[in-house]
């Protein structure tokens, strides 16, 4: 365990605080996008973003458990700070957030190999659990089949 916290500390110190504090705040901003439709945010969804943050402490990969662990601390404050920046959730601020979302994967360059593809995997993993909290199981048991504006 110690050399997997190794790995990602070597990995975070080949990037500036400001662009560790972006990668802080990367489940954050995935959530959010994630949590957005109809230019409003789904309170579901961010329920379930910041249940999952939780989660992740405990469930990810060895090697991002002290990154889950530093999430989760500024997990709700982040959330509430980034929700005031991006509102109203209009198509302009939905383009500036992509943006902000986009300018991660650039720094995941930076990183080492492995830790970038185990987070940028781990990121893709939580953007989708958020993204599938909104559809109700009830949806799913009345509509099976995907229909565009309803469940899809």
């Amino acid at each position: 365990m110690e050399g997997d916290e190794d790995e990602l500390i070597a990995s975070f110190s080949k990037i500036s605080s400001e662009e560790q504090e972006l990668l802080y705040k990367a489940p954050v901003l995935l959530s959010l996008l994630a949590s957005i439709s109809d230019n409003h945010l789904n309170p579901d969804q961010k329920a379930e973003a910041v249940k999952l943050s939780h989660l992740k402490t405990f469930t990810a990969r060895p090697e991002l458990i002290n990154y889950y662990k530093t999430v989760e601390k500024r997990f709700a404050v982040n959330f509430e700070l980034l929700e005031k920046q991006f509102y109203p959730f209009d198509p302009v601020q939905c383009i500036a957030l992509k943006k902000e979302i986009n300018r991660l994967y650039l720094l995941l360059r930076k990183m080492d190999n492995r830790i970038s593809i185990l987070l940028l995997h781990s990121l893709n993993g939580y953007a989708a659990h958020v993204k599938k909290s909104g559809v109700g199981i009830l949806d799913d048991f009345i509509f099976p089949l995907p229909i565009k504006g309803l469940n899809s």
